[in-house]
């Protein structure tokens, strides 16, 4: 699980297609649920659906070890953007959780950081 009391991260993630993950996650979602997008990092990711945000962090020299949280997206009260600048190379994406706390997101300056934001406030608003 996403250690939220020391501010969970996850670094670097990068657009990718949104099946990447479908092996590993298709068990956990829903009959009527949808990914919307996925997005990877060197070994961990975070996979968009149309009900929650599901985070892979793989563990492990073999990364055999995987923990999955399900963030549902009316647990998100309020979400933070910040765009890649002239020397700051990254995007980052802060979700504040009612009475759980916050992780962060950081995506490659190349990722649709707009895009992601999008998608939280149809399912937030």
């Amino acid at each position: 699980m996403i250690d939220f009391n020391s501010n969970g991260i996850f670094a670097r993630l990068k657009k990718v297609d949104k099946d990447k993950f479908g092996k590993i996650i298709n068990d956990f979602l829903l009959e009527n649920e949808n990914v919307i997008g996925a997005y990877q990092s060197i070994r961990d990711g975070v996979v968009f659906t149309d009900k929650r945000i599901i985070t892979i962090n793989v563990q492990g020299i073999t990364g055999k070890k995987q923990d999955y949280t399900s963030i549902p997206y009316r647990m998100i009260s309020t979400f933070s953007l910040e765009t890649a600048g002239l020397f700051d190379f990254n995007s980052e994406l802060e979700l504040y959780m009612s009475g759980v706390g916050r992780v962060k997101f950081q995506f490659t300056n190349s990722t649709d950081v707009k895009e992601i934001c999008k998608i939280i406030s149809t399912f937030t608003l």
